[in-house]
């Protein structure tokens, strides 16, 4: 499955998947991104937070949201009300809500409530009933479901797939009309500053900007109070994608909290190249790990900056060699990521910044002749062979670069099922060793080679 790609001047539309708990929303958000992201259980309320990801049909790429079931009978200070909360703020912000039934159960009373709850949102509501398996049950659901008054239901099976092209089809006819696209500048580099609130990402703007949010320009069909920052650097045109300023408040952690992530899922869909500021006093957490693990399944650059280093320093505990291994031990798969330790409120080691978000982006350009490549790859082959499987061992026949920014590497083998993931990585190794990879995702794609090329 091809990484959806979005321009850096627009910004994907949302779909949420909505319902009361345990009717297959996590199955279907997972069928429709095609990867399995969200836990599946058939216990309800497994999901509580919710879960975001790029989907793409028939070339529109849009947001999917994923989250958690809506119970109307919970007390108000429950975790259940807190997650229904979230539930109802992504429904309010979808351009497309896709309403998920239980069609091997048929039309429960939370239900209807539910339904009441999405006409308040006032957005388009797509009506689905999951589980319909059976033929009996694909042939109940519209004499089951039409009373809640959304229109035919479409019946589909998250588990087999069944359906589920009738129902992307039906979701792009609903999406408001995409705004076209602003062709960017050849030179111009779009780099996402994401992490955590409080960790300094709005100082680390102004250090860079050299002044409080100049040079703004409003980008077509950009998330709320979004808004991008030019500036020049040598021969470039950088624009910062600022998720910064999202402020945790009690009585609104929820939705702050959604809207945060959101921004940030939009920001590193338009990004060339994604600095993940982290706090050096905490060090990287669990939301960290998280958003660079989008940066790297959008396969964009990626640039570690661990900010209030001179915090750090002053405690004199660690060396900036040691906190990189600890940053590396949290995050192991992004150990190509450059760390670059400063300061954005004193500006110390700022200047270390730019340079390396430069290397970087020449390193998404960077091409390997096929030559030197297929010779790079023979000899690890020959030093490394790779294991057997059964009875049967992969052969590597020819390779290729197709693809920069990110690098997309085509290695035509026997059969693409012996490639076992621990040898792909250690492909990739041997790629880095021989060239500066630093800061970027590298693709590798295996194909079996065709009957001309028997």
């Amino acid at each position: 499955m091809s990484v959806p790609t979005v321009s850096a001047s627009i910004r994907p539309a949302t779909v949420a998947l909505v319902g009361r708990p345990n009717v297959g929303k996590s199955s279907l958000f997972n069928r429709l991104i095609g990867k399995r992201l969200a836990i599946v259980d058939e216990s309800p309320g497994v999901t509580r937070d919710r879960l975001y990801a790029l989907a793409e049909w028939r070339g529109r790429v849009f947001t999917l949201v994923d989250t958690a079931g809506i119970d109307t009978d919970v007390s108000s200070d429950s975790i259940e009300a807190k997650t229904r909360g979230q539930a109802e703020a992504a429904a309010r912000d979808a351009d497309v809500i896709v309403f998920v039934v239980d069609a091997a159960e048929g039309l429960n009373p939370l239900d209807e409530d539910v339904v009441a709850i999405m006409r308040r949102t006032r957005r388009p509501v797509l009506l689905v009933a999951n589980k319909a398996e059976s033929n009996t049950a694909r042939d109940a659901v519209h004499a089951e479901f039409t009373r809640l008054g959304l229109g035919p239901p479409i019946a589909v099976s998250a588990i087999h797939g069944e359906g589920t092209g009738d129902l992307l089809d039906t979701i792009i006819s609903r999406l408001p009309p995409q705004t076209e696209a602003v062709e960017a500048p050849v030179d111009e580099l779009a780099i996402a500053i994401i992490g955590q609130p409080n960790v300094g990402k709005s100082s680390l703007l102004n250090a860079l900007l050299g002044t409080e949010r100049a040079l703004v320009s409003d980008v077509p069909g950009t998330t709320r109070d979004a808004l991008d920052s030019i500036f020049p650097y040598r021969d470039r045109t950088i624009r910062l994608i600022d998720t910064a300023g999202v402020r945790k408040k009690p009585s609104t952690r929820g939705s702050i909290e959604y809207y945060a992530s959101l921004r940030s899922l939009a920001a590193i869909a338009r990004a060339d190249i994604t600095l993940l500021v982290l706090d050096s006093m905490q060090g990287p957490l669990a939301q960290d790990r998280r958003l660079a693990g989008l940066a790297i399944e959008e396969r964009k650059g990626l640039i570690i900056v661990s900010n209030k280093w001179d915090l750090a320093r002053a405690q004199g505990e660690y060396s900036q060699a040691e906190l990189s291994e600890a940053i590396y031990e949290q995050m192991p798969f992004a150990r190509f990521a450059p760390v670059v330790f400063l300061s954005a409120l004193t500006h110390r080691r700022l200047g270390a910044l730019m340079p390396s978000v430069m290397g970087v982006a020449e390193n998404l350009e960077r091409r390997v002749a096929t030559a030197r490549l297929n010779a790079i790859i023979r000899d690890a082959v020959s030093a490394h062979p790779p294991p057997m499987m059964g009875s049967k061992i992969l052969k590597i026949f020819y390779c290729s670069q197709v693809a920069t920014r990110p690098p997309l590497f085509i290695l035509h083998c026997n059969d693409p099922d012996l490639v076992r993931p621990s040898y792909q990585r250690f492909l990739e190794n041997v790629l880095r060793a021989s060239d500066d990879w630093s800061g970027v995702p590298l693709t590798f794609e295996f194909r079996p080679r065709s009957g001309p090329e028997e």
